[in-house]
């Protein structure tokens, strides 16, 4: 006989991905729950540091406590559809993410240090002229849990995760697929998890957020984080600017600065410089009279500047900057006064060079709408409109 059916019953709780909740947030949804707050501390060392997602080898945690998270959570990080090693030791990562799009993330070593660029968005909507992402489209944002599976991933790749396991993810930048400034609580919440010291405990000087110009959430930034920053310049005038990074026309460099000068100033530490990404183009951007723009423009701006060479995608007609005025451009800029460095392409044998990430982005003839949706009121959900003005 069949049993009657009750229209009335609660439908089952939809259940949580930890890798979701950054540690204050975890906090909350144990007291939630109904359970103490230091098992927080203990479920993040168990994903973050030892890479445990099954919540039965969880050893040092109740059998009752096992079941109840079982039925109320799990530990999922984006699954990894690809993965390429360069000849130069350089990692890409190709993941799945939600919604049928791919992101890429790419490890790169340098003797003891090994930065993890990572990704903030499914494509991106600011359409960077030099930029392969920009060229794929805008989907979304990315989860925290997206975000922070990426280091999680790259980590468990290289046996981080494990007792005493090699430290091999030691920075990481968000300079990989989007604008993390157009992402920003999830990013907020990602860099909480990197920075903890009960899960990757990555210093704030090797935690990195690259923006190409969101004013309004750059002012915002300093309230939730004090991670590094570097500015997407890549041109020394507003006219040239607004050519490679159209962003600069509703926020010039003017206000940019600023804006980044606010940051920095607002930091605990007072010797902290943001870095200044500029991207080298051949006979575009790397003219020595371009050099001695850029000189006087960051005149009163304490930053250390990183060239860098463009690297040609099939969608772009830029050509690589040749080491002649690449060097030269360098010249100019350390006769000033500037930190300078020119950083090294890596992994372009696997298309993981900078400025060549594209993923597999969905919904690409949306592109135009959303990247007017995204520059003109994402910022919007950041502050007041009338602050915008």
């Amino acid at each position: 006989m069949l049993e009657p059916v009750n229209h009335s019953a609660e439908p089952a709780p939809e259940k949580i991905n930890l890798l979701e909740l950054a540690p204050a947030k975890l906090i909350d949804w144990f007291v939630s729950i109904g359970e103490k707050p230091f098992r927080a501390t203990q479920i993040l060392k168990w994903i973050h540091q030892l890479g445990v997602t099954d919540f039965e080898q969880m050893s040092n945690i109740s059998k009752d406590l096992r079941a109840k998270l079982a039925s109320l959570a799990y530990v999922e990080p984006p699954k990894v559809l690809k993965q390429w090693d360069s000849a130069d030791g350089t990692r890409k990562f190709l993941f799945e993410v939600a919604g049928g799009s791919a992101v890429e993330t790419v490890f790169i070593p340098d003797g003891e240090r090994g930065t993890l660029c990572v990704s903030s968005q499914v494509g991106c909507s600011l359409d960077c002229s030099f930029c392969a992402t920009g060229k794929q489209g805008f989907n979304r944002d990315l989860t925290v849990a997206e975000i922070i599976g990426q280091v999680f991933v790259a980590a468990q790749s290289f046996g981080q995760l494990q007792p005493k396991g090699p430290r091999k993810v030691t920075n990481v930048v968000f300079m990989g697929m989007g604008e993390p400034l157009l992402n920003f609580d999830n990013v907020v919440d990602a860099i909480n998890l990197m920075m903890d010291d009960n899960c990757y405990g990555i210093s704030k000087r090797r935690v990195t957020v690259s923006t190409s110009g969101v004013v309004p959430a750059l002012d915002r930034l300093g309230q939730f984080t004090d991670a590094c920053l570097a500015i997407s310049l890549h041109a020394p005038n507003d006219e040239l600017r607004n050519t490679l990074v159209p962003i600069n026309r509703k926020y010039p460099i003017a206000e940019l600065l600023a804006s980044a000068k606010r940051y920095i100033e607002g930091l605990p530490d007072t010797h902290r410089k943001m870095t200044i990404e500029y991207t080298l183009i051949d006979h575009v951007n790397d003219r020595p009279e371009h050099a001695h723009q850029l000189v006087e423009l960051l005149r009163d701006v304490p930053v250390k500047i990183n060239l860098i060479p463009f690297n040609p995608f099939k969608l772009s007609n830029y050509k690589r900057v040749s080491n002649n005025a690449l060097h030269r451009f360098k010249n100019i800029l350390m006769e000033a006064g500037y930190t300078t460095t020119v950083r090294t392409t890596r992994g372009d044998d696997i298309d993981a060079a900078c400025g060549q990430l594209a993923g597999s982005v969905n919904d690409r003839t949306r592109r135009a709408q959303r990247h007017r949706a995204k520059v003109d009121t994402e910022a919007v959900k950041i502050l007041p409109l009338d602050s915008l003005s």
